[in-house]
């Protein structure tokens, strides 16, 4: 499994508008300034997080995104999950994937256990942490 740059894009998008938001929005063009990310793949990725509410858009000359909830309430797996889908290595890694080879496969095992490794990763880290995590390091961030 490998994690495009949507998905990484998006995780970096989220933490720069947490980290940025000083009780103004953050603007798209700034972001784009910062990460190094071209503004026209920002605006495909915050298109995403706005349809699924992750985000909130403010409309005029000052306006920009913020975030629709506190850091605390995303993990970095809803993120992910949001921008890249299922993130199973392998189809047969969901309980309800019926295949008809299932009985006799021996592999099966290791695709559910790397699974459940994935998830319990992405699902125990959220915004928060990765705020902590920076100001640690001195707002001197890359993902």
């Amino acid at each position: 499994m490998r994690i495009s740059t949507r998905g990484r894009y998006a995780l970096q998008m989220m933490l720069d508008i947490a980290t940025n938001d000083h009780g103004e929005p953050v603007r798209i063009k700034d972001i784009a300034a910062r990460q190094e990310i071209s503004v026209k793949y920002l605006e495909q990725i915050v298109s995403i997080l706005t349809k699924a509410g992750y985000v909130k858009s403010i409309r005029g000359p000052q306006g920009g995104y913020r975030l629709a909830r506190q850091p605390k309430d995303y993990t970095v797996g809803m993120i992910l999950r949001l921008t890249e889908g299922d993130l199973s290595p392998a189809a047969c890694a969901d309980k309800d994937y019926d295949c008809p080879k299932m009985v006799d496969c021996v592999s099966v095992r290791i695709w559910r256990e790397l699974d459940e490794a994935i998830n319990q990763v992405i699902d125990k880290y959220t915004l928060a942490d990765m705020l902590e995590w920076q100001e640690a390091r001195g707002n001197d961030y890359v993902i």
